[in-house]
């Protein structure tokens, strides 16, 4: 409705109005349009809104324009979803704070905004460790080629690690921000932004020219897990961000998985809280998938292979060298004319592909 969605940007602009009392007015009154013409004995009549709450709602009201607002914000955020609109991400309407204003650019796939595509959040630690991000990158790998579509913040670390992994996969990834459409943060993300814009969609509740500001992207951590079935936390420390994300995904009875890290790693020591508190603990990626099949609310769509990626011809020559049956490193070594360095790391990207398997004693084979 054209007119409700007038209303949840107006409502949107005053201030001390936040997603939860605008959810409250919402229900008490059946309408937004209502609220905003309701009188204060009738303001007064809903959960959680004071004397002094009333008069600052009141007082603002009476200065603001909803049509002007409208016309105005149009100008500089033109591609935007309020909760009336069908586009709106469905699972967000299921959190007891969504986003009143969600503004958006990509390539907006509707299955996923209707959750009939599955989505699944990844976040963790800016600051990963090599076992971090190896394991962020094969878990990403595993649950494109099983159909879904990964959900992250833009972050420094393993955000920007399950974007990037994503991609290189052929999948689909949305990323939030805690600013503008505009703003680029961390910068050194600007790269994988346009690329996450190209390929996926970048979603925000942040007007454009919103700049970088800490209470923004705890609020942030709220919409990833909202538009989640379920968040997997790969590392973080105590204090991480990510910890945030998990404790909201609880809140909203989306599941958690964590990856168990060492006690020597302290950025592992926030997941092994987590797994304390009950969290689901990840032993593999078969299990990781298995798991995910469980839940009662996930409508999976069928298993389909992710486009088989190009690879480096460098890559293309190692794999050239490995046969269906395993095949020791020496011998790959042997027949491939790059230093022995070369080839291991090469038979770690061809791993995180998916298209060879390690068995014991450093022999590597094809999957099919």
């Amino acid at each position: 409705m054209e007119s409700e969605r007038l209303y949840w940007l107006a409502w949107s602009q005053v201030s001390g109005v936040g997603a939860v009392t605008l959810q409250r007015l919402q229900k008490h009154f059946s309408s937004l349009k209502k609220a905003w013409e309701a009188n204060q004995q009738e303001l007064q009549q809903v959960s959680g809104l004071g004397k002094k709450s009333i008069a600052q709602i009141l007082e603002q009201r009476s200065r603001l324009s909803p049509e002007t607002i409208l016309t105005e914000h149009l100008k500089k955020n033109p591609q935007f979803w309020t909760p009336s609109d069908e586009e709106y991400p469905r699972l967000l309407l299921e959190i007891p704070s969504p986003p009143p204003t969600l503004y958006y650019r990509g390539k907006i796939d509707p299955q996923e905004m209707q959750g009939t595509r599955p989505l699944i959040s990844i976040v963790g630690t800016r600051s990963p460790s090599e076992y971090g991000k190896k394991w962020t990158q094969k878990l990403t790998f595993t649950l494109v080629k099983h159909g879904y579509t990964i959900v992250s913040g833009l972050a420094a670390g393993i955000d920007g690690i399950a974007h990037q992994s994503c991609l290189e996969a052929g999948g689909r990834t949305i990323a939030v921000l805690g600013t503008g459409l505009d703003i680029t943060y961390p910068q050194e993300n600007r790269n994988l932004y346009q690329k996450v814009e190209e390929n996926g969609a970048i979603l925000t509740e942040y007007a454009q020219g919103t700049q970088p500001d800490r209470g923004n992207f705890p609020a942030r951590n709220r919409i990833v897990a909202g538009l989640s079935r379920a968040v997997i936390v790969t590392e973080a420390p105590e204090k991480s961000g990510a910890l945030i994300t998990a404790k909201y995904a609880n809140e909203f009875g989306r599941d958690v998985y964590v990856l168990p890290g060492s006690l020597d790693n302290k950025n592992a020591i926030g997941c092994l809280g987590l797994l304390n508190r009950g969290a689901n603990v990840i032993l593999s990626e078969g299990h990781l998938l298995e798991m995910l099949g469980t839940m009662p609310q996930l409508d999976l769509l069928p298993e389909k292979s992710a486009p088989e990626p190009e690879i480096a011809p460098e890559l293309k020559e190692i794999l050239s060298a490995i046969a269906s049956e395993p095949t020791a490193f020496d011998l790959i070594v042997q027949n491939v004319p790059q230093t022995p360095n070369a080839i291991a790391a090469g038979l770690l990207q061809l791993e995180l592909l998916g298209l060879i398997s390690q068995a014991p004693g450093m022999r590597y084979q094809r999957i099919n």
